[in-house]
C-alpha cells in the first residue's frame, strides 16, 4: 500500500512539473557563407553547454525553403527558470570563449527570434 502511495505521489509530481513546463523556440539566422560555422558550433559546444545550464533541448531542424537558417526548441521548467539559464549561459566563461573563437572571421548570426511557448492540453508533450 505505501509503495503505491509513494509511486502514484511521485507519477503525479512528475506530471505536475511537465505540465508546468515552458518551451522557447529559437530561429537563427546567419549571413551568408557562415551557416556551417553556427552548425559546428552547435554540435560541438553549444549543445554541451545548454545541458551544463539546465536546458533540455527538443529538437533541432533546418528548414527546407529557408537557407541559413537553424530552428531549434528548448524546455524549461518555467519562464523564470529560462531567464536563470540564459543568463548563466551568456555568462559561462566556456560560452564566451566559444563564441568568441566561433566568430574569429565575422559574425555567424545576423537574427535571432525567440518565441516562449505553452503546451496545450491536447499536446503530447508538456
Amino acid at each position: 500500500m505505501i509503495k503505491k502511495l509513494l509511486l502514484a505521489s511521485l507519477l503525479l509530481t512528475m506530471t505536475m512539473t511537465a505540465e508546468n513546463r515552458v518551451f522557447e523556440m529559437r530561429t537563427y539566422t546567419s549571413p551568408e557563407g557562415k551557416f556551417d560555422a553556427l552548425m559546428t558550433r552547435f554540435r560541438d559546444h553549444t549543445l554541451k553547454i545548454f545541458e551544463k545550464h539546465g536546458m533540455t533541448s527538443i529538437g533541432y531542424w533546418t528548414p527546407q525553403d529557408q537557407k541559413n537558417t537553424l530552428v531549434y526548441i528548448l524546455a524549461f521548467p518555467s519562464r523564470d527558470a529560462a531567464k536563470k539559464s540564459w543568463d548563466a549561459f551568456r555568462a559561462d566563461p566556456e560560452w564566451q570563449k566559444v563564441s568568441k573563437e566561433s566568430e574569429v572571421n565575422g559574425k555567424i548570426v545576423e537574427k535571432v527570434v525567440s518565441v516562449f511557448m505553452d503546451p496545450t492540453d491536447y499536446s503530447k508533450i508538456k
